[in-house]
């Protein structure tokens, strides 16, 4: 299928005690003036792309995929990252990366288990106890924050944490989303933008993951990545100033995602880019962290690059500490410079 025929999938559719005391803090609202982000970069973008599998990156190649080859050229990235181990599926893995927590609420996960719309549903029901993120972090510290999303089942996360974003939108439609992001990035001194797209996804599940139709969603996400990077370059203080980490809540092949046994769904990219971020491979620059080859680790022992690692390398990007109650390098040391 061509880029001009997958322009409809871009319309909308129908579709332990101390850690959570302080997450309640962060919960409960912005509290005593607190000193604003102070990390080197004062802006972090964090991008999802929903349902990326690395196989078609590597189909594409470069000239295929110019945008996203670039941020694996110029910054520090793998293409080896491992999603949630419980599960491969959406929500449970974007509130990984807020939250910087596993999925087993009675290990003192998120607890988000679900992936559709549940109105009254909460991350923090989903736990049972209070739950951080890294928008409550940011916003405590006294920061701006904001979520934009292609999915409506994302504002389960405006609901858990209604106070501590400042701005959010849901639109089904790509390039319209992608379009305010952008301009809310040149407008608004924001410290935290999360950003998810999801062309792949919609066409993996349509007309399946790897299918040539779902490469060219791939391929139409690069284009919108490349507006986002020419807004960012041709603006001053958004090129000295911000950094962009960029993954995926699970990958996919064939006709679903969801068996977390499969590598195809469990590995995904996880690239950082922009202000200082030096261009090497993401597990050299981080000895700490083992290339779990073709392995889908458990979170006892050496831990590999995941997808959930978003939340707490944004706050150590933005000089605050980790998310209250996180597991998922809590030590913030996952160093992209």
């Amino acid at each position: 299928m061509s880029l001009v025929s997958l322009a409809r999938l871009s319309a909308p559719v129908v579709a332990p005690v101390a850690a959570a005391a302080a997450a309640f803090a962060l919960l409960a609202g912005p509290g005593p003036a607190a000193a604003a982000p102070t990390g080197e970069a004062t802006r972090v973008l964090a991008i999802s792309v929903d349902g990326l599998n690395v196989e078609a990156l590597e189909r594409l190649g470069h000239e295929g995929a110019p945008n996203f080859h670039r941020l694996i050229e110029e910054g520090a990235s793998t293409l080896n990252a491992r999603t949630e181990r419980e599960q491969t599926i959406t929500l449970p893995n974007h509130t990984g990366m807020l939250t910087g927590r596993r999925i087993a609420k009675d290990l003192n996960g998120h607890g988000v288990t679900w992936n559709d719309d549940r109105p009254r549903a909460t991350v923090q029901k989903g736990a049972g106890h209070p739950v951080a993120s890294v928008f409550s972090v940011v916003h405590r510290a006294g920061g701006t924050t904001a979520l934009f999303s292609t999915k409506t089942k994302f504002s389960l996360f405006n609901r858990s944490w209604d106070t501590a974003i400042d701005r959010f939108r849901v639109d089904e439609h790509q390039r319209a989303l992608v379009r305010s992001a952008r301009r809310d990035l040149v407008e608004h001194r924001r410290d935290f933008t999360f950003l998810h797209m999801s062309l792949p996804d919609q066409a993996g599940h349509e007309y399946g993951f790897m299918s040539d139709s779902y490469v060219d969603a791939v391929r139409l996400t690069d284009v919108l990545l490349g507006r986002v990077l020419a807004t960012i370059e041709s603006d001053p203080a958004l090129a000295e100033d911000l950094v962009v980490i960029l993954t995926a809540d699970h990958g996919g092949d064939g006709p679903d995602h969801s068996d977390a046994r499969r590598i195809e769904n469990y590995r995904v990219p996880f690239l950082a880019w922009g202000a200082s971020v030096p261009a090497g491979d993401l597990y050299a620059l981080n000895p700490d962290y083992v290339n779990p080859g073709d392995g889908r680790p458990t979170y006892a022992g050496p831990q590999p690059v995941r997808n959930a690692d978003v939340a707490n390398l944004a706050t150590d990007l933005l000089g605050l500490g980790a998310v209250p109650g996180s597991e998922l390098d809590a030590a913030q040391d996952l160093d992209v410079r």
